[in-house]
């Protein structure tokens, strides 16, 4: 499986859709946090857009949503985060396990997701996220095996004030097992909610990089940019 190119094609599907202003319903507004959706193209369900301001400059909070170090200790919707294989320095290939949610009426699904951060002109960052099959890693009885279709993160700096970052996330879950939709569409916006507000937290909380150490990590990885195509927002 070439996993390097469904990376390239996830972060420009990812890309596709922030800029497709079209058809989004909101569906939830809360703590300036906006929930919209759309039916999704890929399967019987929902494409989530989720935006809001987190304070923290963008090469930051990108740096943070991609490293898993400490996943488990801030996302409370996750049981389990592991990085199970290393294609290199931007393309990871990770196990999760999910926590029941909706009051115990959508139990633990885990998935195999491929993870990829990558690099754009004006500072924006987009992390993307696909389900893929990986060898020794097959569905078991203990969970359902869910699916991210293409889904992610978009961080760039807000025009205003470049120390703050507009967060952009794309959420496009295929739950499976026999969940009714009905369950599925009045659980999720209020659980995007609180995943974008345990962000906000936990960059308080679990500080970035010192400025200068990190510019230097992070123009070091824009001096491959000639490897990635430069699109700007």
């Amino acid at each position: 499986m070439d996993y390097k190119a469904i990376a390239q094609q996830t972060a420009e599907q990812v890309l596709a859709y922030n800029q497709d202003l079209s058809g989004w319903k909101v569906v939830k507004s809360s703590k300036k946090i906006t929930v919209s959706s759309k039916t999704s193209k890929l399967f019987l369900g929902n494409l989530y857009r989720i935006e809001g301001i987190i304070p923290e400059p963008a090469c930051h909070l990108s740096d943070f949503l991609f490293k898993s170090d400490n996943r488990v200790s801030w996302d409370k919707s996750l049981k389990k985060f592991n990085v199970i294989h290393r294609i290199d320095s931007d393309t990871l290939i990770c196990h999760t396990i999910t926590q029941s949610f909706a009051m115990g009426s959508i139990s633990p699904r885990d998935f195999i997701d491929l993870v990829h951060i990558k690099h754009y002109e004006g500072n924006m960052d987009i992390i993307c996220i696909k389900s893929v099959e990986f060898p020794g890693f097959a569905p078991t009885s203990h969970y359902i095996r869910g699916f991210n279709h293409p889904s992610g993160y978009i961080c760039s700096p807000l025009k205003e004030n470049p120390a703050y970052s507009k967060l952009v996330m794309f959420v496009q879950t295929e739950m499976k097992g026999k969940l009714p939709t009905s369950v599925i569409e009045k659980s999720m916006p209020p659980n995007l909610v609180s995943f974008f507000l345990n962000v906000k937290d936990a960059i308080k909380t679990c500080k970035a990089p010192p400025i200068r150490a990190h510019h230097g990590t992070h123009s070091s990885v824009h001096k491959r940019k000639d490897s990635h195509s430069a699109i700007k927002p």
